[in-house]
């Protein structure tokens, strides 16, 4: 699965320039910006085999996603330094961090599969390697994780990711075409959020009495 190794090179990169962007927003220094960025691209992934016990972590086998985090966030930092984020489309990160998402939870499940666990066991861990380093990221910056506002985010990762689990395990559709359906099911869900502006109900009681920070 070819497709699959190039969508997390591209997630990996896309992940850590938001880490990237964010830390410029908090105005952290270079390395904190650099921390955010590796961070952000490499922590659902650490969780997740932390979590399996699957052996070394997957950036300590093969550190190519480690270098890769860490040119993205250097590079990153001297985009932001030397240019204007202002002239390019708002909708390119956006876009691209969906289909990062999408196949980072595609990733999670196949590790999952790989450690012999149940489907609701393999579909967490898909949805905890997508949102995983976003949450992260988001503690370290002091903001309310994207996962935990109205964004269809996580849900997205928990329907693509059980539609992957749902094929493998219930309709013996092999692997790599169950991985491939979760995958388009996330990015579909996920890009028609961005496109249409699609959120969740919030979690607000009625006539409430709790007092608001």
């Amino acid at each position: 699965m070819n497709y699959i190794f190039w969508c997390d090179i591209l997630g990996t990169i896309v992940f850590a320039i938001s880490g990237v962007l964010l830390a410029s927003k908090k105005e952290m220094d270079s390395i904190g910006a650099l921390v955010l960025g590796v961070i952000t691209a490499l922590g659902g992934g650490t969780i997740r085999d932390i979590i399996l016990n699957h052996g070394p972590i997957f950036w300590i086998t093969d550190s190519t996603d480690l270098w890769i985090a860490i040119l993205s966030s250097l590079i990153a930092m001297l985009f932001i330094r030397y240019s204007s984020m202002e002239k390019y489309p708002k909708w390119w990160l956006p876009v691209l961090d969906a289909i990062g998402l999408a196949v980072f939870v595609g990733i999670g499940v196949n590790k999952a599969a790989a450690s012999d666990v149940n489907g609701l066991v393999m579909t967490c861990m898909g949805v905890l390697t997508g949102v995983g380093g976003g949450i992260l990221r988001d503690v370290l910056a002091r903001d309310i994780p994207m996962v935990f506002r109205t964004d269809i985010y996580a849900t997205a990762c928990l329907i693509g990711g059980s539609v992957h689990v749902t094929s493998y395990l219930y309709f013996n559709i092999p692997l790599d075409i169950a991985t491939l359906l979760g995958i388009i099911v996330t990015l579909t869900i996920r890009l028609s959020a961005i496109y249409w502006h699609l959120k969740l109900p919030a979690v607000v009681a009625k006539n409430s009495c709790l007092p608001k920070n």
